[in-house]
């Protein structure tokens, strides 16, 4: 996928080397040189860029990008001016990112395809984290609902998901199951890697080290993790 970044403060260079990473064609943007020589060899293309200067934007494929992310976070107009630069020159799916109610408004106006605001969905996250003491990762679906990350049981350890009945024991949807394998990297030393399962079918053993990919209640969540520090899981 082509996406283009404008605006690399910490959350934005952040996204564009992660996007880069896994394999997507990145441009960033930016009007900070020191910026785009830090990024430079991290992405496809860097652009030195004033945002709020439709003019410059000639210096970016936004014609043939599939997705646009406005990352700027100041809140003097650049990012709703950018945005509707943007939107002006683009058929490409567009993200902006938003400092304030009236940003939201003003970007829903607009008709943007998705608003995002990182140090608050950031906090929200952490805060879902902390509170599910035990779990490793979390991805909250709604105010009731979340995909969780949390080690399996020992008493699991050995047994397949058909014997455990895990969802009647837990209320909980086993999704996938994330497993540490050892392999050999490219100078020959031996590294641990996490690898997806996929799909786990019923007949498939739970192995100590596990970490079971759940969605469920965070009340379900929560009483699992309790009872798994004290070892009561049948």
């Amino acid at each position: 996928m082509k996406v283009v970044v404008i605006g690399l403060g910490n959350f934005g260079m952040s996204l564009a080397i992660h996007l880069s990473n896994t394999g997507n064609e990145v441009i960033a943007a930016d009007r900070d040189l020191e910026k785009i020589e830090q990024i430079k060899n991290k992405v496809a293309h860097a652009v030195a860029l004033d945002a709020t200067n439709e003019t410059a934007y000639q210096s970016l494929p936004l014609n043939n990008a599939d997705l646009a992310i406005i990352a700027i976070g100041e809140r003097n107009g650049a990012a709703i001016m950018s945005t509707a630069i943007v939107k002006k020159l683009t058929k490409a799916k567009i993200i902006a990112r938003s400092a304030s109610a009236l940003e939201d408004t003003i970007l829903e106006a607009m008709g943007v395809d998705q608003i995002i605001h990182p140090e608050q969905e950031y906090a929200e996250r952490f805060t879902k984290k902390i509170n599910l003491k035990g779990s490793i990762d979390n991805f909250e679906i709604d105010d009731e609902y979340l995909v969780s990350e949390i080690e399996v049981s020992k008493s699991l350890v050995g047994k397949t998901i058909k014997e455990s009945e895990f969802r009647k024991n837990v209320n909980l949807n086993i999704i996938t199951i994330i497993r540490k394998r050892e392999h050999t990297n490219l100078i020959g030393r031996s590294i641990k890697k996490r690898e997806v399962v996929g799909l786990p079918t019923p007949d498939i053993v739970f192995e100590s080290g596990d970490i079971l990919v759940v969605f469920g209640k965070d009340a379900d969540i929560k009483k699992y993790l309790k009872n798994h520090a004290h070892g009561f899981i049948n």
